[in-house]
């Protein structure tokens, strides 16, 4: 591992914006395996501990502030959705975890769901482990971690709400999680910070994902 920082030129940061100014639809929710669509497009899932603001980021990156639904209630997202995004990319909104007082068979239920998506799908390109910039890693992310690693799916740390950070605090904490991703073989190694309330980091990311997505159909 070698930086957590990455340098988007001006034509990649383009790139993203163009891709992320497509049209973006909500595609279907699954509860179950069975009720995930066909693999098709390349996917980028977003997962995270309930309340870590998933949703909210989703609709900053594409822009549209009513796509996945927010609510400030943790647990809100009990399925996984999917919304297509210019035919190009598959952005992935998994089920909370670590939200203790729901009932215990709903977090049994989206903890194997979010497991078997994550473990057995084969379009997924990476996933985006969405950590609170505030509280860093908890021990229900690292256990999503270890299994990831197992699993060999690529997924990069995200850390949310960081306009409540300062700079120092927020350096502190992009130190810490560097250092902890050393041990992580399928940790990419890009840690981008991010608010969906000021859009800081929203850029970067965006760039960072449209090198995932399909190219370009020719028309």
């Amino acid at each position: 591992m070698t930086t957590e920082y990455q340098e988007y030129d001006a034509a990649a940061l383009e790139a993203g914006r163009l891709l992320f100014a497509q049209s973006c639809d909500f595609v279907s929710g699954a509860n179950s395996l069975q009720g995930l669509p066909p693999d098709g497009l390349a996917e980028v899932a977003f997962a995270g501990r309930s309340n870590v603001g998933k949703s909210s980021l989703v609709n900053c990156l594409t822009g549209r502030n009513t796509l996945a639904r927010t609510s400030n209630t943790p647990g809100r997202t009990r399925q996984v959705n999917f919304f297509n995004l210019g035919d190009r990319l598959m952005l992935v909104d998994l089920p909370g975890y670590g939200y203790a007082r729901a009932p215990k068979s709903d977090i049994a239920a989206w903890t194997a769901l979010i497991e078997a998506y994550l473990r057995g799908r084969p379009s997924l390109r990476r996933t985006c482990l969405l950590i609170d910039g505030r509280h860093g890693l908890k021990d229900s992310d690292k256990t999503l971690m270890a299994m990831l690693d197992e699993a060999a799916v690529v997924y990069q740390i995200v850390l949310t709400k960081c306009d409540k950070l300062t700079d120092t605090a927020l350096a502190k904490r992009r130190e810490e999680i560097h250092n902890a991703l050393a041990a992580h073989a399928a940790a990419y190694p890009e840690i981008v910070a991010t608010s969906a309330r000021a859009g800081t980091g929203v850029d970067n990311l965006r760039a960072g994902l449209a090198a995932l997505a399909e190219p370009r159909r020719l028309r």
